[in-house]
């Protein structure tokens, strides 16, 4: 694992709970502290709880509004979602005060601190992960996001590591291909991931690491692994806003390696989705991309896309409403404006460009450019996920 950053369990913040006369299109309140108690503090620097006066909070709000920027995905949330979210908040704020009830200790330094993290969050998660509430991933994710609009990386850092740990826990709980994909998913070389795909689909066992630390690996078809990360992105790039760009590059570098090693690659008839037709906004972009010459300008364009950026930016709220919801078709489909560019749909695209090119079907494109697109765009997922 990284480098941690010291972490401070410090002040959390949830949205207020809605009333018995909530409205489902009424826009939440600016947020306060989940509860009123006074910060509680132990040795070693760290804090639970409340601890911001109103003044403090409201000066907070003040730097987080900033037009466009900053639109709260909550403002279109129904009361239920609320509820939801704040029985998680509840538990996430109970998981921190028993975290530091077990870190009372000042003598830690940092690297003893950073282990000591880790070990309580794999205590007190380990003992609760049954009970937890359906808001609590909810609860946990709302709390990263204002932690990282706060630039507060201590307390991101912290509530990462409670995620990632639950994830862990919630993985050895699932069926085999969606915990190799959880493995994966947290492990950043190329290399590693390709062995760890080898030794599941040879039938897993226990493997000894680098370290010398025993690894078990269930035994998974490439074809369901392949499948599950699919199924994951496709849910995560049908959002008008993407909500985690490390994990869903992720997800499609280990969609593109599992289907990679099945033998067909690109062309293989098990990675044909079905695409009756192209979808309007990757289309149009690859088009822009094969108009010029591959190089340094043209892997500008795809990162920035991949980033987010440009053709690949977020449509807003008020955007959507405005399109009715409306789904962009083809390339010669109708919409005001075609929907974002996805990475996972976008390399679908290619591939099947590239299968009609092969079939003889398209001309006029090179089957040796679009495979330096892919490959180019392969390697910046790469480099954005980890």
């Amino acid at each position: 694992m990284a480098s941690m950053a010291k972490p401070i369990l410090s002040s959390i913040f949830l949205p207020p709970p809605p009333s018995l006369h909530f409205k489902p299109t009424q826009k939440p309140s600016s947020l306060r502290p989940l509860n009123d108690r006074n910060p509680f503090v132990i040795r070693a620097s760290y804090e639970v709880g409340g601890g911001y006066t109103q003044e403090e909070l409201e000066a907070r709000e003040k730097g987080r509004s900033r037009p466009q920027e900053s639109r709260d995905e909550t403002s279109n949330w129904s009361p239920a979602q609320y509820e939801a979210l704040l029985k998680g908040g509840e538990q996430v704020t109970s998981v921190l005060e028993e975290m530091a009830n077990l870190l009372e200790d000042d003598q830690m330094d940092e690297e003893s601190e950073e282990l000591a993290v880790l070990l309580a969050a794999q205590g007190v998660i380990g003992k609760r992960v049954d009970q937890m509430e359906s808001g609590f991933m909810m609860a946990l994710d709302y709390m990263i996001q204002l932690a990282e609009k706060d630039q507060d990386e201590k307390r991101q850092s912290l509530l990462e590591v409670i995620k990632e740990t639950v994830l862990s826990h919630l993985t050895k709980k699932c069926p085999p291909h969606v915990q190799v994909v959880g493995l994966l998913c947290r492990t950043p070389q190329k290399e590693s991931r390709h062995e760890l795909l080898r030794r599941v689909a040879a039938g897993g066992g226990a493997f000894e690491s680098e370290n010398g630390a025993k690894v078990h690996l269930p035994g998974a078809n490439l074809n369901d692994i392949a499948n599950q990360a699919d199924d994951l992105l496709e849910t995560m790039e049908s959002r008008t806003v993407v909500p985690d760009r490390k994990l869903l590059a992720r997800l499609v570098l280990i969609r593109e390696e599992a289907r990679d090693m099945m033998g067909g690659g690109l062309l293989d008839e098990r990675n044909n989705r079905g695409l009756n037709t192209l979808p309007r906004s990757e289309v149009n972009f690859l088009t822009k991309l094969v108009a010029q010459k591959p190089g340094k300008q043209v892997r500008e364009m795809i990162k920035n896309v991949m980033l987010g950026k440009d053709e690949g930016a977020d449509k807003s709220d008020e955007e959507e409403s405005k399109r009715g919801g409306r789904v962009s078709s083809g390339i010669a489909g109708g919409g005001s404006k075609p929907n974002p560019v996805r990475p996972g749909m976008f390399l679908e695209t290619v591939s099947k460009v590239l299968g009609g090119i092969y079939d003889g079907n398209i001309s006029g494109i090179t089957a040796q450019h679009l495979e330096w697109v892919h490959r180019n765009t392969l390697q910046i997922l790469q480099e954005i996920a980890f």
